[in-house]
């Protein structure tokens, strides 16, 4: 079996080997439907949120401030990251506070953003920015920090300057590492974006799961966070197909024009 063949059989497998597991212990009454809905109970109830209910419209609200917020970790952590990696006096001066930021949830952080931002969609993609921000850092750290040294040194030597340094030789072979970083905050934001719509109000997937968990609607719960599952998927495919595409063209020899 090809790597590509395991890549897209192995999760099929598990997922497959879940459902069975779900769907006997719920066919044989293990589990009250109160708290757990069969899989047909499930796939029907979300059908019906799909076409029939508000479900695409609310996920439409929590994945638009997901990528706004990933945009804004992004224009943050790749250029710190570079310069902790590339500056000792930012490295000591700024690392201690970028691991201190871990130590606080970000259930925590709401309340203020509220205050200094007020409610709706800006303070959530705010904390969307800030659940993202530590694995891009900390991989765009890692990537710049283990290029060869003797490449960068080749290059200098044939008279490149810092920014064509860091244009074709650096930022070409740290690409992987920064995109994996990437990948993970993005799929980390959704998490962010719900937590925001929890705490700071807003239109998205976390305001349907107050109203369902409010109205008691098991179903309902589960409906809206296989939708959060799924936009979670979907966003680290897209990111995986975007990184092996960049990484593969990567590969090809370049003419510098």
């Amino acid at each position: 079996m090809n790597t590509t063949s395991a890549r897209i059989s192995a999760p099929i497998s598990v997922a497959v080997a879940v459902l069975a597991v779900w769907w006997a212990v719920t066919a044989a009454g293990l589990i009250s439907p109160q708290f757990l809905p069969a899989p047909g109970q499930l796939a029907e109830r979300f059908w019906l949120d799909v076409t029939q209910g508000p479900m695409l419209s609310h996920a439409w609200v929590t994945l638009s401030a997901a990528l706004l917020g990933s945009l804004l970790a992004i224009l943050v952590a790749v250029p710190l990251g570079y310069l902790i990696a590339r500056l000792p006096w930012v490295d000591v001066a700024i690392t201690p506070y970028v691991a201190a930021s871990q130590a606080v949830p970000a259930i925590a952080l709401a309340p203020l953003l509220v205050l200094w931002i007020g409610y709706g969609l800006a303070p959530t993609v705010v904390l969307c920015a800030i659940m993202s921000f530590f694995p891009m850092i900390v991989t765009t750290v890692l990537g710049v920090r283990q290029l060869p040294q003797d490449v960068i040194e080749a290059g200098r030597i044939d008279g490149a300057n810092w920014y064509q340094l860091l244009w074709w030789v650096e930022a070409p072979l740290a690409l992987p590492s920064v995109l994996a970083g990437i990948r993970a905050g993005v799929t980390l934001s959704i998490t962010g974006a719900v937590v925001g719509e929890f705490t700071m109000g807003g239109r998205g997937l976390g305001m349907l799961l107050t109203l369902n968990r409010d109205a008691n609607d098991i179903p309902g719960i589960f409906s809206t966070l296989l939708m959060l599952v799924l936009l979670a998927v979907a966003l680290y495919i897209l990111m995986r197909l975007f990184q092996n595409a960049v990484t593969w063209n990567d590969d090809e020899p370049k003419t510098k024009r």
